[in-house]
């Protein structure tokens, strides 16, 4: 049995989430949208025109919601499935669509 949903859980406990199998590629986007940041970072430095530093922030966006939803997927079909073995279906269901809403709010 894995542990619960809760991010308080001990190093040395192994623990599967959603992600683990593609954690690898996770890593590796993140580290693109990183460099993107910091890309974005050196067009303002550099006192780039104002649209183009825009573009970028959008395309950062667009890949950090990639992101998320890779996440929810596979919350969706791992955490929620273990979730309702549990008997804690519409608990997990209550608190994926409250990061739903999050990941919806903008400016």
């Amino acid at each position: 049995m894995t542990q619960p949903h809760s991010s308080a859980t001990p190093a040395a406990a192994t623990v599967t989430r959603g992600y683990t199998a593609t954690k690898d590629q996770l890593l590796a986007r993140l580290r693109r949208i990183e460099g993107q940041v910091r890309g974005v970072e050196k067009m303002v430095e550099d006192d780039r025109y104002c649209i183009d530093v825009l573009t970028q922030i959008s395309a950062i966006q667009a890949a950090l919601d990639k992101v998320g939803l890779g996440l929810l997927d596979g919350h969706a079909r791992h955490c929620m499935h273990e979730g309702a073995e549990q008997g804690r279906a519409d608990e997990m269901a209550a608190e994926m669509m409250a990061a739903v809403g999050r990941l919806l709010k903008r400016g």
